[in-house]
Parts: C-alpha cells; sequence; structure tokens
C-alpha cells in the first residue's frame, strides 16, 4: 500500500471512531439538561439521581471525545498537507470559529457544571448545562459546515497564480443548503443516539430490578425521544437525499448501484453486480422509490453510473469518476437499516409500556442489549457513505484526494502512526467501555449531596469535582 491508501485507512480509522462518541454526547447533552430541569420544576428526587447518572455516562463520553477528536485536525497538516494548502483559506474558517467559539462555550459551562453543584445556584447550574449542550450543536453546526464545503464548495475563488482556494463570502460558506440540510439530519441523529443509549440502560437497570422507580421514567424518555427523533430524520433524510441527487449525482447513482439513467428507478432491495462493478447482474426492487428520494416526483428522471461518468470525462478530463459501488450500497443500506430496526424495538417497547404496563417478552434484554449500538452504527456507515461516495474527490469538482495528501510523508510514516494511533484507541476503548460499565453495574447513587436544605448539603465544602 502507498502513502495515500495508508492516509486514507488512517483517516477513516480515527474519524469513525471519533464519531462514535460526537454523537451520544451531542443528545445526552439535552437530555441530561431536561432530566435536570425536571427535578428542577417537580423537586423528586428521582429526576437527580438520573441527571447525576445519566451525567456521569456523559461525561465519560464527552472526554473520549475530546481526546480522540484533537488528533482530527492534526491530520490534515500531517498526512494531507497539499489539501491543507490548497483549501486552508475556506475549510479553515468554520474550524477555527469552532474551536474559538463553540467549544470554549461548551468545555466552560460544562466546567461549571461539573464543578458548580453545591456552589451555584440552582438556576444558574441548571442554565450551564443547557448552555453546555448548546455549545455542542454550535460546534456540530461549524464542523458540519465545513464538511458541506467539501460537498459542496461555494463563497470562494482560486488564487490561479497562488493554486489555492481563498474565501470570499463565510455567509455563503456557513449558511449553504447543504450545511443547512446536513445540519438538521445529523442533530436529529445524536439525539435518537444519545436517547437510544439511556432507554437501553434503563431498561438494563430494570432488568436487573435497580432503581426502578428512576429506570422506567429515563427508559419512557428514552423511547418517547427516539420516535420522535426518528420522524425528524426520516424528513430531513428525504430533503437531503434531494439535495445529494442535485449536487453529486454521481454519489446517488452510487447508493443504488444504478448505473443506467432511468424514469421511475427504483430502490433495491438487494442488488448483485459483476465483480468489476460495472452492472448488475440481479436486482430485488421496490417500484419508483428511488426517483421519489432524489426527486420528489415517482416519475423523476435519475442519472446512471456510466452516463454520468461520460460527463465527468468531458467536465474533468478523462479519469475514473465512479467510487466504490459496493460499499456506497451497502453502507446506505446498513445506514437505513439499523436506523430503522432501532425505530422498530422503541415503538415495540412502548407499546408495551402503554397502560403502565412493563415491556417484557424474550425479545426485550437482547433488544435493550443492542439498541444503544444500532444508532452508532447506523451513523457510522452513515458518514461512510458520505465521504466514500464523494471519491475520488476531496472537494467535489476542486481537489483529488489523491491530490491532497502530503508528499513528503513517507509510506512507512504513515503506517507507523496509523499502527500507534489504532493501539491509542483501542487502550482508550477499553478504558471508554471498562468506565461505563463500572458506572452502570453500580447503578444510580442514592447518597445526593446538594446545596438545599432537603438534601442535607453543606457550603462549607471545597469545591470538588461531583463525580
Amino acid at each position: 500500500m502507498n502513502s495515500l491508501d495508508l492516509a486514507r485507512w488512517q483517516f477513516a480509522i480515527v474519524t469513525v471512531y471519533h464519531f462514535l462518541f460526537v454523537p451520544i454526547t451531542i443528545g445526552m447533552g439535552f437530555l441530561v439538561a431536561g432530566l435536570q430541569t425536571a427535578w428542577f420544576r417537580t423537586g423528586r428526587l428521582k429526576y437527580l439521581r438520573a441527571t447525576k447518572f445519566f451525567g456521569k455516562l456523559f461525561l465519560i463520553n464527552f472526554a473520549i471525545g475530546v481526546v480522540t477528536g484533537i488528533v482530527q485536525e492534526f491530520q490534515f497538516g500531517m498526512n494531507w498537507s497539499s489539501y491543507s494548502r490548497f483549501v486552508g483559506d475556506v475549510f479553515g474558517a468554520p474550524l477555527a470559529m469552532e474551536g474559538l467559539l463553540a467549544f470554549f462555550l461548551e468545555s466552560t459551562f460544562l466546567g461549571l457544571w461539573i464543578f458548580g453543584w453545591d456552589r451555584l445556584p440552582k438556576k444558574i447550574h441548571l442554565a450551564s448545562i443547557w448552555l453546555a449542550a448548546t455549545g455542542t450543536l454550535l460546534s456540530a453546526y461549524f464542523i458540519l459546515a465545513a464538511n458541506a464545503w467539501m460537498q459542496h464548495p461555494v463563497g470562494y475563488t482560486i488564487n490561479v497564480e497562488k493554486n489555492r482556494a481563498e474565501l470570499t463570502n463565510i455567509f455563503e460558506v456557513l449558511t449553504q443548503r447543504t450545511a443547512l440540510a446536513t445540519f438538521f439530519h445529523t442533530i436529529p441523529s445524536a439525539v435518537f443516539t444519545g436517547a437510544a443509549f439511556i432507554a437501553g440502560i434503563s431498561a438494563w437497570l430494570i432488568i436487573k430490578k435497580k432503581d426502578i422507580e428512576m429506570a422506567r421514567p429515563t427508559l419512557k424518555l428514552g423511547l418517547i425521544t427516539m420516535v420522535l427523533s426518528f420522524v425528524v430524520i426520516t424528513i430531513t433524510g428525504d430533503y437531503t437525499a434531494r439535495i445529494m441527487t442535485e449536487q453529486q449525482p454521481m454519489k446517488m447513482a452510487a447508493a443504488e448501484a444504478l448505473y443506467d439513467t432511468t424514469g421511475s428507478a427504483p430502490f433495491s432491495l438487494l442488488t448483485i453486480g459483476t465483480l468489476d462493478g460495472s452492472r448488475s447482474v440481479f436486482q430485488i426492487d421496490i417500484p419508483s422509490v428511488l426517483s421519489f428520494m432524489s426527486t420528489g416526483n415517482v416519475d423523476g428522471v435519475v442519472e446512471g453510473v456510466n452516463d454520468l461518468e461520460a460527463t465527468y470525462d468531458k467536465q474533468f478530463g478523462a479519469g475514473d469518476y465512479t467510487p466504490n459501488i459496493p460499499l456506497a450500497y451497502w453502507s446506505f443500506r446498513f445506514m437505513i437499516g439499523f436506523g430503522g430496526i432501532a425505530f422498530l424495538f422503541a415503538l415495540l417497547a412502548l407499546w408495551q409500556m402503554r397502560r403502565g404496563g412493563t415491556p417484557h417478552g424474550k425479545w426485550f434484554l437482547p433488544a435493550m442489549i443492542s439498541l444503544p449500538f444500532m444508532p452508532l452504527l447506523a451513523n457510522s456507515f452513515g458518514w461512510i457513505f458520505t465521504e466514500t461516495a464523494r471519491q475520488p474527490w476531496a472537494v467535489f469538482g476542486l481537489i483529488k484526494t489523491s491530490d491532497g495528501v502530503s508528499q513528503v510523508v513517507s509510506a512507512g510514516a504513515v503506517l507507523f502512526t496509523m499502527i500507534a494511533f489504532t493501539a491509542l484507541y483501542g487502550v482508550l476503548a477499553v478504558i471508554e467501555i471498562g468506565l461505563t460499565l463500572k458506572v452502570i453495574k453500580n447503578g444510580p447513587s442514592e447518597e445526593l449531596d446538594y446545596l438545599d436544605p432537603q438534601l442535607g448539603g453543606s457550603d462549607e465544602k471545597p469545591l470538588a469535582m461531583a463525580y
């Protein structure tokens, strides 16, 4: 393998690993804030126990997410310096805003929330977790805007003398349709993931008969949030697919393994193609669904891979502009499939909880244990599809991935860092899983301490971390 292949593998490993924690922290941030709000408004201690318990799990994932995210930005300078040199003026702007504005907002107020349990007034302390959660939204927006620019570059000009893209309109970069559509699809997905995490753990507590008084409402909260967020995901996903078809038609064609331009294009449940990926051999289809997804019309025309390849040859010069079809095809379906299964599990559990019932049956334990992982898999395959189906472009129509790799970094150096990062992330995975399982096994703490007469708090205590 050459340095390009190794650099792509390293970026894929680091990115997929990091993004496991991002949706959990974004989703759980608002759910934990909601639980603390419920305690603030009702004074019921079960909500305080829930806030503290899920707050610990939230902080574990936040910490690991921060550590793994730092490496992301360093890679642009280490392995992708040619890319950074060409697009840094544009691509770096929203990332700088994320670091200077959003990350400082979330980290500052999260610190106040962690250390301010028995020092800050209740209203201020509650506001701190809401502001921290809002900071995660801002971070996500700036990062998604940068990624959206890679999918659909706007607000720039090419400096021919310096051979680089230069920013001309940051407002256009931040507010283009691709960025807005991606944000409103990704954030509900994060809420869906955080809710599944809370629901799965709450179900385990109920099965083990640990603090059922707390676990039952948090299970219901998680399940209802999953159902509502999945509805939003479906709506925004449909809109995102139409924008993708308009801006990157090859990506949609690859997602369907559609080789020939077709009207009333079907959505295939299964496709078997030739070994060289040039055509399909066998398909099981649902008529007209792809046309509706892509154009909003069941009779809409969807361009195929072969025709698009010929178009791109004329537009960009002779080359191979077809992404890895099997990877795009199956990652697109795994994204939909894992999310759909988690949604069905949530619906079934909610149905059994109606009128005060308790979920039951042989399906319940394995379904709830697997529930937190299914949205994570859906998110991961979604991003794998988004990034790999754009290939061979690093920035669509501007710079190819092969032209963005660092020219002076050897394959051996990339291999060494890839092995080192993979090993380090393996250690972090062990730590993450160990800490998470320990917190879950111990269950919610009944020893509550807050500056409140009914809880026996004391203002003589030194400032200390509440967890």
